[in-house]
């Protein structure tokens, strides 16, 4: 399988005003070429659809370098099943755009599965309003400042994000730099020697 390269960020086509046109309408013929294994014609390919494929990618995807992403598989999806192109059922135009739009649409759903995913794996074995709720009602703020005190670095920064901040797992994790996964680590330790140092019962 040739490696496609989508470069960085950009998908310039290479025509012309005057060409685009007759591009276009050889868009079909040159499908039909790439199906038997031409690589150039999969070039010329890639001059005219890069563009436009990142376009209606990027409309539904939003992200700029996962946009890239999908159009690069896009792209190599073309590639292998350009003989599954049927000109009796639309366009070459249409047949790559639906392609495209479908490969976004799955980058979104991914996306989404991956954060409920996210949502799910995380520690929920001492909840939030658990300390809350006992802070709130049983202790004053020097004690809680001391207990937090008591907690590493990202254990205390995380804590702080996520319980007065409101900020989810996964935001906690792009705003300290760290996997999500050791967010949640430092979260359910920190809740844990929270909870013990102000006394809460497990």
């Amino acid at each position: 399988m040739m490696s496609v390269e989508t470069g960085s960020g950009r998908f310039p086509g290479r025509h012309g005003p005057a060409t685009r046109s007759t591009a276009a309408a050889d868009l079909a013929a040159l499908l039909s070429l790439v199906a038997r294994g031409d690589r150039a014609a999969f070039d010329a390919v890639y001059d005219q659809v890069a563009a436009p494929v990142f376009g209606i990618v990027h409309r539904v995807v939003r992200d700029p370098s996962q946009s890239e992403e999908v159009t690069q598989e896009v792209l190599v999806e073309v590639w292998r099943a350009a003989s599954r192109f049927d000109m009796g059922k639309g366009s070459a135009m249409a047949w790559v755009a639906a392609i495209a739009h479908r490969r976004a649409v799955d980058r979104v759903r991914s996306e989404q599965r991956s954060a409920r995913r996210e949502r799910r794996a995380a520690p929920a074995a001492i909840a939030y309003d658990e300390v809350a709720e006992a802070v709130e009602a049983n202790l004053d703020r020097e004690r809680v400042r001391r207990c937090l005190g008591a907690l590493t670095e990202l254990q205390r920064q995380a804590v702080t994000l996520a319980y007065y901040g409101g900020y989810t797992y996964r935001e906690v994790a792009g705003l300290l730099g760290v996997p999500p996964g050791t967010v949640g680590t430092r979260m359910r330790d920190g809740l844990i020697r929270l909870r013990d140092c102000l006394g809460v019962g497990g």
